[in-house]
């Protein structure tokens, strides 16, 4: 297995840089992993390919408005910040962008609180200490993050969040979750489907293709995750009873199987809070997730390497070639696949 097995070409075209409207109307492709049989459908048409007793499990991670926009004291040089992750009240982890930002520069935050950078951690990242705590200030100084494939700006932030997303602590939306709508959700519940919530926060590095020939090689990015008690307990009934588990994007599938693996035996998973580092690839043999609604990932990604584990590579390139010739949507904008 190498890397460049998980490669393949896109053209730029393909890329969604806008998101559907509405959010239920995006296209789904459904995969049948035992079959390899492919369907064309729809999001609002899920429910055609889900049974009574099926419970779809929700990321309800909130994206930060982590994206700052600053000055060099004294100079004015332009700065971007990212906030990547909170190591005290006071200090962050960040991706930055601007000339000459060494240890020791003092930023001014548009709006906001002054900034020392306290250390260069390696390319763009350095840790940075704001003046004061600056969380409650991030709804009136931060802006949303958008991947760095999408160009165009959104005139309402909320697109990039799921409609149930509460949960403040990503640097990016779990996609996935972008189709549903609080009817789709309904008419599911309606027919006796079952939903329970957990927590991933998305980092970054989710999109960062991986670069050692040997996938082994790479270093996956931890990632926070929590499991509630209640929630443990619906997925345990729901595999007792003969249910299925559907992840709604891959954070949920990895929590999930996360909160497996710390199991250990005994019951499908337990409650669980703390860093996933989990690395899900061809191999892997999955303990909780039966299904799995997702989007289309980018080429070298962990993400692609999760789902080529979930059906196997030749589905899922079999797939993205069919996806290409009929046309749908890639990356978070872009369509779903229902993987079953």
């Amino acid at each position: 297995m190498k890397t460049s097995d998980f490669n393949y070409e896109l053209p730029p075209e393909y890329i969604a840089q806008t998101p559907i409207e509405p959010r239920d109307s995006a296209r789904m492709m459904v995969l049948n992993r035992v079959t390899g049989s492919i369907e064309h459908s729809n999001i609002r048409s899920i429910g055609d390919f889900l049974t009574s007793g099926d419970l779809l499990v929700l990321n309800e991670t909130r994206v930060l408005p982590a994206r700052l926009f600053a000055k060099k004291i004294p100079t004015g040089g332009k700065v971007e910040i990212l906030l990547l992750k909170k190591v005290e009240v006071q200090i962050w982890e960040c991706i930055v962008r601007g000339k000459g930002l060494r240890t020791g520069i003092q930023l001014l935050v548009n709006n906001g609180p002054e900034a020392n950078i306290l250390a260069e951690l390696g390319e763009a990242r350095r840790l940075i200490k704001f003046d004061y705590p600056i969380d409650v200030l991030l709804d009136q100084i931060g802006n949303v993050p958008l991947p760095p494939y999408i160009k165009k700006p959104i005139s309402d932030p909320e697109r990039y969040q799921t409609i149930y997303a509460n949960q403040p602590g990503s640097a990016a939306a779990p996609t996935a979750g972008l189709h549903f709508t609080n009817k789709l959700i309904d008419d599911l519940k309606n027919n006796l489907i079952q939903f329970c919530t957990l927590t991933l926060h998305i980092g970054l590095d989710t999109f960062k293709p991986v670069t050692e020939e040997d996938p082994w090689d790479h270093e996956i990015h931890s990632e926070w995750c929590s499991i509630t008690q209640q929630t443990a307990q619906s997925i345990n009934e729901t595999k007792r009873n003969g249910g299925r588990i559907i992840a709604v994007g891959t954070s949920s599938v990895r929590t999930l199987e996360n909160a497996a693996v710390e199991n250990g035996i005994g019951e499908y998973i337990r409650s669980f809070e703390g860093y996933t580092d989990l690395f899900i690839l061809p191999g892997y043999q999955f303990r909780v997730v039966d299904g799995m609604v997702t989007n289309f990932h980018l080429p070298q990604s962990t993400l692609i390497m999760l789902v080529s584990a979930f059906a196997n590579r030749e589905q899922i390139f079999n797939a993205y070639k069919t996806a290409m010739e009929c046309n749908y949507r890639f990356y978070s904008f872009g369509d779903a696949m229902f993987i079953a």
